[in-house]
C-alpha cells in the first residue's frame, strides 16, 4: 500500500486530482470513433461495391491498409503521448477522422478511396484504444485496471451502437450520404469532447514501482519484450482470424447465414463480460501465469470450435466463450507495459507492442480465408489457429522467465 500511494503522490494521480470528465469523454468517444470508422466499414461494404464496380479485394484491401497505417503511426504518436498527453494528439485525430470519412463518402475512383482510408489509418492511431490507454494509464495510476475496464467496456459497444444505425441509414441513404451523416456525428461527438474533457494537466512519470529504463526504445530491444511482443502477435493473428472465420465456420456446420451472423454478435457480447472478470482475475495472478492462462483459453476454445461438428446450439455457446477469452485479451495487452516496465514511457511501449498486432489483424481477413482453402475448410483452419496459440504460451512463458531472470 505504501508503494501505491507513493506512486499516486509521484504522479498526482489520487482520487481528488483525477480529471473527473475524462472516462466519460473517453467512453463516448472510442464507441463512436470505433463505430464509425471501423464498423461502418462492414455494414456499408457491399453497398459501396454495388453502386461503384469496384471489387471487394480493392475495398477490404484500403481497409486494411488503414489498419497498417495505424499500427505504423502509433509508435510516434506513443512517444508524443509520453510527453504531452493525450489532448492534443486526440483532437488532431478526430478532426483528421472526419476528413478521412467525408474523403472515403467522396471518393470518385478506388485510388482516391484507399488515399481517403490512409487518412483514415492515422485517424485511428491518434484515437482509438492505445492513446486512450496512455491517457487512462496516466492519470488514474494504480486504479488503471478499473478505469481501463470501463472504456473498453463503452468500445466493445461500438458495433452493437453503430452498426444498426449505419445499417438503418443505409436503408434511407445513398452510402455516401451515410458516411457524410456519420461524419458529421463524429465531428459533434469526438472533437468537443477530446479537445474540452483532455484539459487537465498530464501528471509526470513516475518515479517509483519498476526501474525506469532511459528510454522506450531501450526496454523494446529486451528480449522479454520481444518475446512477449512475439507471443501477442501469433495470439492476435489467431483471435482475428477467428472473428473472421466464425460466420463462415457455422455455415459449413450446416448454420442459416441469419444464425451464424447471431454467433458473431453474442461472441461480442461475450467479449464485454469477459472484460468485466478481468480485475478480479489480475488481482489473483502474478503478471506471467495470467498472459499465459489467456493465451491458452484462446486457443482452447479456438480449437474447440473446429473440432465440435455441432449441434449449434453448442457452437454458438463456445463463440460466447471465445468472446470473454478476447475481452480479457484487450485489457492483457493495456495492461502489458504498466505491469512489467511501469508507466514512464507507455505510451511509446504500448504502441511498439500493439504495432505488430494490429498488422497481423490487418493481413487475417486475408490469410485466414487463403490458408481455410489451402486446408481444406474452416474447421482445420481453427485447428490451425490454436497451434499459433501454443507457441504463444511458449513465448509469453519465455518472456516472464526472461523478465525475471
Amino acid at each position: 500500500m505504501a508503494d501505491l500511494r507513493a506512486e499516486e503522490a509521484a504522479t498526482g494521480t489520487d482520487d481528488r486530482s483525477r480529471p473527473r470528465a475524462v472516462l466519460p469523454a473517453l467512453c463516448a468517444t472510442q464507441i463512436t470513433s470505433w463505430g464509425i470508422v471501423y464498423y461502418a466499414f462492414p455494414v456499408l461494404n457491399a453497398r459501396i461495391t454495388t453502386d461503384t464496380g469496384w471489387s471487394t479485394n480493392a475495398t477490404t484491401a484500403a481497409f486494411s491498409a488503414a489498419l497498417l497505417v495505424s499500427a505504423l503511426a502509433g509508435i510516434p504518436v506513443g512517444r508524443i503521448l509520453d510527453r504531452h498527453g493525450p489532448r492534443a494528439v486526440m483532437t488532431a485525430g478526430s478532426l483528421l477522422a472526419v476528413l478521412a470519412v467525408t474523403a472515403i463518402a467522396s471518393a470518385p475512383n478506388p485510388t482516391l478511396f484507399t488515399g481517403g482510408w490512409l487518412l483514415a489509418g492515422l485517424a485511428m492511431s491518434a484515437t482509438f484504444y492505445q492513446p486512450a490507454f496512455a491517457a487512462v494509464t496516466r492519470w488514474w495510476g494504480t486504479d488503471r485496471i478499473r478505469a481501463l475496464t470501463i472504456v473498453t467496456l463503452a468500445g466493445g459497444l461500438a458495433s452493437t451502437v453503430f452498426a444498426p444505425i449505419t445499417a438503418a441509414l443505409a436503408e434511407q441513404f445513398h452510402w455516401r450520404t451515410t458516411y457524410l451523416i456519420l461524419a458529421a456525428i463524429l465531428a459533434l461527438i469526438t472533437i468537443p469532447a477530446h479537445a474540452l474533457a483532455l484539459r487537465a494537466p498530464w501528471p509526470p512519470a513516475p518515479t517509483v514501482g519498476p526501474p525506469l529504463p532511459t528510454s522506450g526504445g531501450s526496454t523494446a530491444r529486451t528480449r522479454p519484450f520481444v518475446l512477449l511482443a512475439a507471443a501477442f502477435t501469433l495470439s492476435g493473428f489467431a483471435v482475428y482470424a477467428v472473428v473472421i472465420g466464425i460466420v463462415p465456420l457455422m455455415t459449413e456446420r450446416g448454420a442459416s447465414a441469419t444464425t451464424a451472423a447471431w454467433a458473431l454478435g453474442l461472441g461480442g457480447a461475450g467479449q464485454t463480460l469477459g472484460r468485466t472478470l478481468y480485475a478480479s482475475f489480475a488481482g489473483r495472478t502474478s503478471v506471467t501465469l495470467r498472459t499465459a492462462v489467456l493465451i491458452a483459453a484462446g486457443g482452447a476454445t479456438t480449437a474447440a470450435l473446429g473440432l465440435v461438428p455441432g449441434p449449434i446450439a453448442l457452437l454458438v455457446t463456445l463463440s460466447v466463450a471465445a468472446g470473454m477469452v478476447r475481452g480479457n485479451l484487450t485489457l492483457l495487452q493495456a495492461t502489458a507495459v504498466s505491469d512489467r516496465w511501469g508507466t514512464a514511457h507507455y505510451g511509446h511501449l504500448s504502441a511498439l507492442l500493439a504495432a505488430p498486432v494490429t498488422i497481423a489483424a490487418a493481413l487475417a481477413p486475408w490469410a485466414s480465408a487463403t490458408l481455410a482453402q489451402l486446408l481444406g475448410g474452416y474447421a482445420p483452419l481453427f485447428l490451425a489457429l490454436s497451434c499459433l496459440s501454443v507457441a504463444a504460451v511458449l513465448l509469453a512463458l519465455a518472456a516472464g522467465r526472461r523478465a525475471s531472470g
